[in-house]
């Protein structure tokens, strides 16, 4: 009986920070939202908060730094849920090509100041393009939070940061040959064959082994035997990359890519999404819990300094990037300063003694914490951007109205709003986008949409946007109330006027159907999908997805305007 209540003692013990952490994550997450910020600023907030309080060493335990990994997997294979092979090609010019372009730009000035500092060379360059990494973590759980995963700024910023995970196991291979004093060439060499045959085993995997998997879960008609499998695939892969010598996340990316194409990829991230956003708080707080609160005191001009010179360079060399990827200069802006943190495979290099040792170690604690300061306000630093790409995006006023001759008028740009005009942007169908809230306004401003401020329930506006060119009206605020006072007006002087208006519930679907107008119920899942399909309808074009729930994973690249 003593041994039964000394293991249960021990079991309650290692368990117990990442209840505590579960607890006052919880605590995190509703402040940040009463306070209107990121969830993810509450998370690195609650981190430091301990770390002043001198309890960072309390929750530092295998469970939490395990849950904490397992976070960052699943969300690595959410996003590879959504690159199916089809995307992969689509964005390879992204992935390979702007990706690159990004390390080699951010990653090589880095590396070239810090020689011109002084530092030694070795330390130069795998710091230097350390630093050029970004936040995978940070970043798709900003966009995704943002609804921004279709947008241009937002796929590019996915593409990049999947070339940049690629980077950071060469990063971390040429650390640990730099510790061993092996030769470089080969170990880099291994890397890249084992990098290529794991996306070959992803690849062999979604064409011949996914269907017959799920087809034979099917038969079982549990719901616990597909939230197994959902786990399974993403922890297996993940742990069969790291026992390669890979990265997890690596391994957790093709995972995701090997269901992508699956019929069952929606009850897959389905599942995955619930343990997703748990896990991941745990790693953001470890971050704020790696912030040494005694450095930010004894040597805060210093920390200061490194924050400010990392985040603002690494948003100039990020621009400048963008450039030469031939992007525009506001959607340049946009995207360099959503990638202008420090990333956590840096945190990583940098924590490694062979690389540690080559740099003074006030200098290493300190970039440490910069890095992570970085992440902390990383939604800070890309609103910043984002608010003056939509300032830039405005234009002069005499400026001629961006989808003047467009088909398509969409009226509100909530997220049934983009999920549409993505939709129309995808099939090279033109469209104009109105809103009356000044936020929603400036937001999809900011994100490259053709939207202009104006209130189309006034109907002395509507020879301004041209409504009498149109051939299909979209309402996509969610408020049918201004739609039941301008109908009579509508039917009388645009009678030939395809009407489409997303309706909050069934209520209202009998009464908007008698007005004339086409209802969809969007609190019924499909929702989007459903309106999106009467609009090609009225237009009389064939959709070129063939799978419209895949629209997407399909989706073809293009740059901001």
């Amino acid at each position: 009986m003593a041994g039964e209540a000394s293991d249960a003692h021990s079991v309650v013990a290692t368990i117990q920070p990442a209840i505590s952490l579960l607890g006052l994550g919880i605590g995190a997450a509703l402040a940040s939202r009463a306070l209107r910020l990121n969830p993810i600023v509450g998370y690195l907030g609650l981190g430091l908060g301990l770390a002043s309080l001198g309890m960072a060493s309390d929750f530092r335990g295998p469970v939490v730094a395990a849950m904490a990994e397992a976070g960052v997997m699943f969300l690595l294979f959410n996003l590879g849920l959504h690159f199916s092979l089809g995307r992969i090609r689509a964005e390879a010019g992204n992935i390979f090509g702007f990706g690159s372009l990004q390390m080699v730009v951010a990653g090589g000035a880095f590396a070239a100041l810090f020689i011109a500092f002084g530092l030694p060379v070795a330390f130069a360059i795998i710091a230097g393009f350390g630093m050029g990494l970004s936040s995978t973590a940070v970043v798709i759980g900003l966009v995704r939070e943002r609804g921004q995963e279709d947008c241009p700024v937002g796929r590019a910023a996915q593409s990049i940061l999947i070339f940049q995970d690629i980077a950071a196991i060469l990063l971390l291979v040429t650390a640990g040959a730099l510790a061993s004093g092996g030769a470089l060439a080969p170990a880099l060499g291994l890397a890249g064959a084992k990098a290529l045959a794991a996306f070959g085993i992803a690849v062999l995997f979604a064409r011949y082994l996914t269907e017959p998997l799920f087809n034979l879960i099917a038969r079982a008609g549990t719901t616990e035997v597909y939230t197994a499998t959902a786990l399974f695939i993403a922890l297996a892969a993940g742990w069969a990359t790291g026992m390669a010598g890979l990265s997890l996340t690596l391994g957790a990316f093709l995972g995701g890519m090997a269901v992508a194409d699956s019929r069952y990829r929606i009850l897959v991230q389905t599942e995955i999404d619930a343990f997703r956003g748990l896990f991941l708080s745990f790693f953001f707080i470890s971050v704020g819990l790696s912030i040494d609160p005694a450095l930010l005191v004894a040597d805060w001009m210093l920390v200061v300094a490194v924050t400010l010179g990392m985040i603002v360079l690494k948003c100039a060399f990020n621009v400048v990037a963008a450039l030469l990827n031939r992007w525009s200069v506001p959607g340049s802006i946009q995207l360099g300063f959503l990638l202008g943190q420090g990333s956590e495979f840096t945190l990583v290099l940098l924590a490694l003694p062979a690389v540690a040792g080559l740099a003074e170690p006030r200098l290493v604690s300190a970039m440490v914490t910069a890095i992570a300061i970085s992440l902390a306000v990383t939604p800070l630093v890309s609103n910043i951007g984002r608010k003056l790409a939509g300032r830039l995006r405005a234009g002069p006023p005499d400026m001629k109205l961006a989808g003047d001759d467009a088909p398509v008028l969409i009226i509100g740009m909530t997220s049934a709003g983009r999920t549409l005009a993505d939709a129309l942007a995808f099939n090279e169908i033109g469209y104009l986008a109105l809103e009356a809230d000044h936020d929603r306004f400036q937001l999809a401003l900011a994100d490259g949409y053709h939207v202009h401020r104006a209130n189309p329930a006034d109907p002395r506006s509507w020879d301004a946007i041209g409504i009498d060119r149109r051939q299909v009206l979209v309402v996509a605020t969610g408020d049918t109330s201004v739609s039941r006072e301008v109908t009579p007006l509508a039917q009388q002087r645009m009678p030939g006027l395809a009407r489409i208006i997303a309706v909050p519930g069934s209520d209202e679907i009998d009464e908007i159907a008698a007005l004339g107008m086409l209802p969809v119920d969007m609190s019924l899942s499909g929702g989007g999908e459903r309106m999106i399909e009467l609009v090609f309808a009225a237009l009389g074009e064939q959709r070129a997805l063939p799978v419209p729930s895949l629209a997407h994973d399909e989706v073809r690249p293009r740059k901001v305007a």
